[in-house]
Order: C-alpha cells, then structure tokens, then sequence
C-alpha cells in the first residue's frame, strides 16, 4: 500500500529549516492552518523515513514539537501531535482503497483525522472496557456508542474509531473503523469552549452509523494490538513534548526572575527561590536522562515500561515546574494566558494516554526488569 504514495513533496535537505519555512507560513492558531502548511510544505511526508509502516523520525519529531511548542497554543500541538504520532502510524497499517487515500491526504496536509478510543461508557485507562460496538453483517457495518475528550473531533474530517465487534473481554474483540463525520447518525459536541484552545477536543456520538466494510481499516481483530504497538512512540511524543514545553517555561522564569525586584537585590538573590527553580531543572534533567537514549540513531522500539516511565515522569515534571512557576510568579501568573491557565490544561500529560497512577502500578509490575541492569532501555 506504502509504495503507492506520493510521498515526495519538495522538502529542504534540512528538516529544520523545512519546518520553520513551513510554520512561517502560519499566520494564525487555527490548527487547519497548520497541518496544511506542514503537509503542502513535505514536511509532515519527511517525517517519516521510507519503507514499511510509517514510525516518525524521533529526531525530526523532537525538532516538530519544539518548534510547534514555541510558537503556538498547547491546544494547536495536541492537535498536530495525535495525528503525527498515532494516527499516521495506524493508517498506514490499513488495507484497502479508501484507507490509502486518506492516508496520502493526511501526509499532504488536506485532511484531519481524529483518534477515537477513549470510550463513553468505559474507564478511559482499561481499553478493554470500552462499549462502542460495531456490528459486522456481510459486506456492511453498523456503529452504535460514544468517544469522549477526543482530541480534533470538532475539525476532523474523518474518525478513525476503536470499537468492540465481538462481546468477549479480549484484546482481539476490537476493530478499527474509519468513520465519515459527514455520516448519518455521527453527532459531535464540543468538550470545553475555553481549555485547550485549537484542539477541537469533543464528544462523539453513533447512533445506527451504516458503513460498508470498506470503513474497516484493518483486519477484524487487530485494533487492540496496533494499538498497542503504537502505544510506545505516543508516549516517547508526550515526552518529548513535556520536554520543550517546561524548558520554554523555565527559560523564561529564570530571565523574570533575574530582573525582577525584591528588596534591595533580586528575586533570583533569595536562596529558597534558588533552590525551588533547581528542583525544577532536576526534574527536566531526569525525563531528558530517560528520552535521549531513545533518539539515538538505531535506537529499537519502545519498551512497555520504558513507555511508562515516560508517561509517569513527563506527567510529573510538566506539574512540577507549571507549579513553581505559578507559586514563583504569583499574581503575574493569573493573567489572560498566563502560566495558571497553562497548567490547568497542562494536566492533560497526566491524564491522557493512561493516567500517572496506572501508569505508576504498571512500574511496580515490572519492578524485576526496571531494576535489572540496562532495564527499561
């Protein structure tokens, strides 16, 4: 399927300057806006390297979300982030027509496709918990349930939906559905009219959705297992993310907080002040120890409890150093857009993808191989 594409849109030799060419070419925060000028420009195709199911480049990924982090609302980079790191990967594992024309509108930028799994009627950490069935009869499929906080449901254009098609509570009960926003019985509400701006975050609804089997991506069965194949390089984005976010965020505290008055000297005089911003670069210096060695040249798949403790750590330092700067900036923190706002919407590392906690007992299951040596690498 991969080799039908057309994945050689003029892209500079350096990834960078592509990108920044691109994001120069963004004169607002609308997300659409950004992922076309990142597909007309090949940067979303140069992403990932040839051949096979299409993993991004994490270097080049790293480079994505730093740049898209500096620039634009955290809303905007969920929105870009999903489909980078998910739900490419997903659709080029699909089969059949319609799947590789979406897949080639994807890369150049021309549509949106939002990830549909967290479930409406199920706990959103215990996928196999999840409600929404789709119904097989023939060459026909019917979908019946609810998605809910899903990233790009009010701007998509397609959904590609985790639905159960047989009633056992197993990882091969589910499939993967690419669904039509425009069909009938598909309802979206959105989630939030002021948190995670540019995200499109919204609650989806199926109610008697009729598809031919053609809206199958994949074959019955798979979904859960792709998925979780996927589950590795979602959580190394989240961190690599959380990684240029909180160094944004501590660049800028330790410039106000050298130039701001206190006393007869300033803020960044006082030992204790000192002391909370270390803590913070403590924090960063950890999750950059547990992601860089992912970036290295012929660095292999993420393993299930490296992913983990990726998820864990970026969760944690995003809350760390959001506090600090609250607490260390006070009242300026409170501003339209102000570090407050951000760390309420920042709480989104902890939670989505599989919340701290879980994550947290999914560690100490692997406790022998994570204090084995060379464990989690």
């Amino acid at each position: 399927m991969l080799e039908t594409l057309d994945r050689e849109a003029p892209v500079a030799d350096d990834f960078d300057a592509a990108l920044r060419i691109a994001l120069d070419c963004v004169h607002h925060d609308h997300p659409h806006a950004v992922w076309r000028a990142l597909g007309a420009n090949g940067v979303l195709a140069a992403l990932y390297p040839p051949g096979g199911r299409l993993e991004p480049d994490r270097r080049r990924l790293a480079l994505l979300l730093r740049e898209l982090d500096a620039r634009f609302p955290l809303g905007v980079v969920l929105s870009v982030c999903v489909q980078v790191a998910t739900v490419v990967p997903l659709m080029s594992e699909a089969a059949g027509p319609r799947a590789e024309r979406i897949l080639g509108e994807l890369l150049r930028g021309e549509t949106v496709v939002a990830l549909a799994v967290t479930d409406a009627a199920g706990s959103g950490s215990d996928l196999l918990d999840a409600a929404t069935g789709a119904t097989l009869t023939g060459d026909a499929v019917r979908l019946d349930g609810g998605k809910d906080w899903i990233t790009n449901a009010t701007l998509c254009d397609h959904a590609l939906v985790l639905a159960r098609h047989r009633p056992a509570r197993h990882f091969t009960s589910f499939c993967w559905v690419l669904v039509p926003m425009a069909a009938a019985g598909v309802v979206v509400h959105p989630a939030s009219r002021t948190a995670f701006a540019g995200a499109g975050t919204g609650h989806l609804r199926f109610t008697g959705v009729a598809l031919d089997a053609g809206h199958l991506a994949g074959r019955p069965g798979r979904a859960m297992a792709a998925f979780a194949r996927q589950i590795g390089t979602e959580r190394l984005a989240g961190a690599l993310w959380a990684r240029a976010l909180c160094r944004r965020q501590l660049t800028g505290l330790h410039a106000w907080l050298r130039d701001r008055p206190a006393g007869g000297g300033r803020l960044w005089d006082n030992p204790a002040v000192r002391e909370r911003f270390a803590r913070c670069v403590l924090a960063l210096a950890q999750l950059d120890a547990i992601s860089e060695p992912l970036l290295a040249p012929g660095a292999g798949p993420v393993a299930p409890a490296t992913g983990m403790l990726l998820k864990a750590a970026a969760g944690e330092t995003v809350e760390r150093v959001l506090a600090e700067c609250v607490h260390l900036r006070g009242a300026d923190a409170f501003r339209d857009g102000g570090e407050a706002q951000l760390r309420t919407e920042a709480a989104m590392f902890a939670i989505a993808g599989g919340a701290t906690g879980a994550m947290l007992a999914g560690l100490a299951d692997h406790a022998d191989e994570l204090l084995s040596s060379g464990a989690g690498s």
